[in-house]
């Protein structure tokens, strides 16, 4: 299947899109909620991984609800090389089945699934990720690649 198109704002400023990024594997990947625990764990996984995800070619992309002026307090505190980028309208994070109901504390709430693609040299998505565990979801994803 295709990935669905985006023009999102990271953490800097920078419009980035999903044709940026044509001709390399990119993992997309939604959080919701940029410095808590487990966005933290799962950011920190990527940012200890980087090293071996650049020697593969492969951008890592993360996605949540949060400004762009979060995502920067957020990408400096923990020094995280990647681009977080701002979706606010929650636009991108629906057309990617990210968004539905969660539980927390015995109550229902709509907000965004913890929810991974790796998307291709081609744009199409090669894998998803519905049952992320935030220790272990960088090193399972960097065995999913070729080279």
């Amino acid at each position: 299947m295709k990935a669905f198109p985006f023009s999102l704002t990271d953490q800097n400023g920078t419009i980035r899109t999903l044709s940026d990024y044509e001709g390399k594997w990119v993992v997309l990947y939604f959080y919701p909620k940029d410095d808590t625990p487990g966005c933290t764990k799962e950011a920190c996984g990527f940012r200890d991984m980087a090293g071996e995800y650049k020697m593969k070619d492969v951008a890592i992309l993360g996605v949540s609800k949060d400004t762009e002026a979060s995502h920067k307090k957020f990408a400096d505190k923990y020094h995280l090389t990647f681009p977080l980028l701002s979706d606010e309208e929650a636009k991108t994070i629906k057309e990617y089945g990210a968004w539905g109901n969660k539980k927390f504390m015995g109550k229902t709430f709509e907000g965004i699934l913890r929810k991974s693609f790796l998307i291709n040299p081609e744009g199409n998505i090669a894998k998803t990720y519905n049952n992320v565990d935030v220790f272990s979801h960088a090193k399972e994803i960097l065995k999913e690649i070729p080279g």
